[in-house]
């Protein structure tokens, strides 16, 4: 795809990642659509480091994992909202459908910024109405074997890029495939397959070892265009049982990205965070309680230095 808004790509290439501080890998940016980098989905993935490959589980599996809708036994209705980089917004909404032992989820994100000020390479501005819009939407299949030890899944997925009036559509399939032996797992993902110029190709594989009160997580990812990368995550629970009311997790995690400058809030500063991007952070909340339905709450931010902090939250309702 030949995009001739430099400075429209590159504020993706910022935005998710693959050339902070010219990181020198030759590569770096050659695939379009960028954003499909960009950690939508999923706060407890973004919490947890980006590495989910392995734990991925129902609805918010889906943009990380597609094998982990298999463990979706209900109806389920998830939506997510994201406050990126730069007044970047992301809102993802999917619907899953359990049918017999396969599941079926249709999900659709949409992401835009408004009023980005482009300019050339003298500073003048290029255009009265700087909106950036894409939209990714997918359908996705899922099933466990072996009483769900073995996991596949797969989705479609069309990808609609606009910006400032340019208009690029593709279309991509993601593939992945999870082994849980309840205490110990591994997973696998092929991202964005397809042309390579125009999406981001990638494969993810992480594990896990998970106990009553305690999962630790760990995962490596390679993208075409990027250099390979890793991510680790722990999360502390507190069962249901014990509370009486809800479970709740608390999770931290760590990410191989740039560092991006040095943040100017107080708060990171406070806790020694503010040169650095990346340490992530969040909790989850999971009850079989409210008014008779199954209903998930989680939350994450990551400080990324003077970019400023990324916040993102999704309610689940299962019936």
């Amino acid at each position: 795809m030949n995009i001739k808004l430099t400075a429209v790509f590159a504020m993706f290439l910022m935005l998710t990642g693959t050339a902070f501080a010219a990181s020198g890998y030759k590569d770096a940016g050659t695939s379009a659509s960028a954003f499909l980098k960009i950690p939508f989905g999923s706060p407890r993935a973004q919490a947890l480091g980006n590495a989910y490959a392995s734990l991925a589980e129902g609805a918010d599996a889906i943009f990380w994992n597609p094998a982990g809708l298999s463990t979706a036994t209900n109806k389920e209705v998830h939506v997510s909202y994201m406050k990126w980089i730069g007044d970047y917004k992301s809102r993802t909404l999917t619907y899953v459908q359990p049918m017999g032992k396969t599941i079926l989820a249709i999900s659709g994100n949409y992401m835009d910024i408004k009023d980005f000020d482009f300019r050339d390479e003298q500073g003048i501005p290029q255009y009265e109405d700087g909106n950036v819009r894409n939209f990714v939407g997918t359908v996705t299949l899922a099933r466990g074997f072996f009483s769900n030890v073995l996991q596949i899944g797969g989705s479609f997925k069309y990808v609609n890029e606009n910006m400032v009036g340019n208009h690029y559509n593709n279309i991509a399939f993601d593939v992945g495939a999870k082994l849980d032996f309840n205490k110990v797992g591994l997973g696998i993902a092929g991202l964005n397959l397809g042309d390579s110029d125009e999406v981001p190709t990638g494969i993810r594989g992480g594990a896990h070892i998970k106990t009553r009160y305690w999962t630790v997580v760990g995962e490596v990812i390679k993208y075409t265009d990027y250099k390979l990368q890793y991510g680790a995550g722990l999360e502390f629970h507190i069962p249901e049982d014990i509370l009486e009311v809800a479970r709740f997790d608390l999770r931290v995690g760590y990410y191989s990205r740039e560092d991006a400058g040095t943040s100017e809030d107080s708060w990171t500063e406070n806790i020694g965070l503010d040169k650095t991007s990346k340490v992530s952070f969040g909790f989850g909340i999971s009850s079989n309680e409210v008014f008779g339905y199954g209903t998930t709450l989680d939350f994450a931010m990551t400080p990324y230095g003077a970019l400023g902090t990324v916040y993102n939250i999704a309610i689940g309702v299962q019936f």
